[in-house]
């Protein structure tokens, strides 16, 4: 399957002309077979010294199928072990690359893509996208998802000047990673009801086409769980596929608001390690806990505007909550730099009140928690707290702080404006 990026780079109804930088799309078997040929005869024979970063676990599903490309390259191969897109890696591949790379390949999942996209974008080189497996909708994105000094950031980063995505080695990666990439898209129920939310409230830009993308993407996956759990081929290539239309919306925003708000604001909230000890859970498990909680929570704020037991409060800065957490891990200054000026400012109490219906109406549209449990059940997706190493008792404290790790508008966050009765 070749993807035509022509196709999302044009005038849109929204108003704005859509950037897309990434030139070419390949999902299907063989295709580091066409890489092979570009670097060879193609387009990338041009760069003579190139950088290939992958890690023990990825090199290892790659040898065989891209010995030619490894044999060409200068290979950078990370521990697998406890890596993370950080400041401690980036430094590591700076000590080890040679002064005349004018390539990156980045040959892995999310990580080694968050590593490779920051580090090209920091010395002005392409890179080329190899997804390992079909586990996040980064592949394409122009920013990277990095911890710096304990602070989960979105970064500027570039995206690959091209995507080669062999079916025979992404459909063949652990089934963990597969489900974690479905948990990543059907997290894009609560993104896009937040944008929405947002839009209505604020008037923050959005573009209907973007959304119709993203839910795209989605449709495309929820249409074939079983099949792509069961590790399928031509379903496998259909999850990557809605990956990187994901990946397209945010390049065609240039943020990841199309991608990421209150289900992702849980997951960063737990990797940066506040209130909860290491988890050894990927990205995308903690995505779809974090959304099943978020999912629960928006049901239950839309029951108690139905039933006219929510009403709107002044706003109140919670000073002392992010000094008691945030403080204690030496992040404070950073939270607050995040928070400058706080999005919650832009919220009009008059408005929210009057729109408190229409934000029940458009929570009425996502999927009731049953749907959304099977769903995730059917692709093998983590969905309780208990099956990322967390306790029930984590979950009030998580709701309260995650709208802090970004500066970016949710429901979650706009739910401290809410006093809910009788509960």
């Amino acid at each position: 399957m070749r993807v035509d990026t022509d196709d999302f780079g044009r005038p849109c109804r929204c108003g704005k002309e859509h950037h897309i930088e990434v030139e070419e799309i390949l999902i299907e078997a063989g295709a580091v077979e066409k890489l092979e040929e570009a670097m060879s005869d193609g387009f990338l024979k041009k760069y003579i010294s190139p950088l290939l970063i992958c890690d023990t676990n990825t090199m290892k599903a790659t040898e065989e199928l891209m010995e030619d490309i490894y044999d060409r390259c200068q290979v950078l191969t990370l521990d697998a072990e406890g890596l993370h897109a950080d400041e401690h890696a980036v430094e590591i591949v700076e000590n080890y690359m040679e002064e005349d790379i004018d390539l990156i390949l980045a040959v892995g999942s999310g990580t080694i893509h968050d590593i490779s996209r920051y580090l090209a974008f920091q010395y002005k080189v392409p890179f080329i996208s190899v997804p390992t497996a079909a586990s996040v909708d980064g592949f394409v994105s122009n920013v990277a998802a990095m911890t710096w000094k304990g602070m989960k950031k979105t970064v500027e980063a570039v995206a690959p000047m091209a995507v080669f995505a062999d079916t025979d080695i992404f459909a063949h990666a652990p089934q963990r990673l597969t489900a974690s990439g479905v948990s990543d898209l059907l997290g894009k129920y609560i993104c896009l009801t937040d944008w929405k939310i947002a839009n209505l409230l604020t008037e923050e830009y959005i573009c209907s086409e973007i959304i119709d993308l993203e839910e795209q993407a989605l449709r495309t996956v929820v249409s074939s769980l079983k099949e792509i759990a069961a590790g399928e081929s031509e379903e496998c290539e259909k999850l990557m596929y809605a990956l990187i239309l994901s990946g397209l919306a945010m390049q065609m925003i240039g943020n990841s608001r199309p991608a990421s708000c209150a289900e992702h604001h849980l997951s960063h909230l737990w990797e940066m390690e506040v209130i909860n000890h290491h988890l050894d859970a990927l990205h995308g498990e903690k995505v779809s806990v974090g959304t099943m909680l978020v999912l629960k929570e928006y049901k239950r704020l839309a029951c108690a505007i139905r039933e006219n037991r929510c009403q709107v409060k002044p706003y109140e800065e919670e000073t002392e909550l992010l000094e008691k957490y945030f403080g204690s891990k030496g992040i404070l200054e950073g939270i607050r730099k995040e928070n400058d000026p706080d999005p919650l400012l832009d919220v009009n109490p008059s408005r929210l009140a009057d729109c408190l219906e229409k934000i029940a109406d458009l929570i009425d549209e996502l999927p009731r928690e049953e749907t959304l449990f099977h769903e995730m059940e059917a692709a093998g997706c983590k969905k309780s707290v208990y099956d990322i190493g967390l306790t029930d008792d984590i979950v009030p404290l998580s709701l309260e702080l995650a709208p802090y790790v970004r500066r970016r508008l949710s429901f979650l966050r706009i739910s401290k404006m809410l006093d809910v009765k009788g509960e």
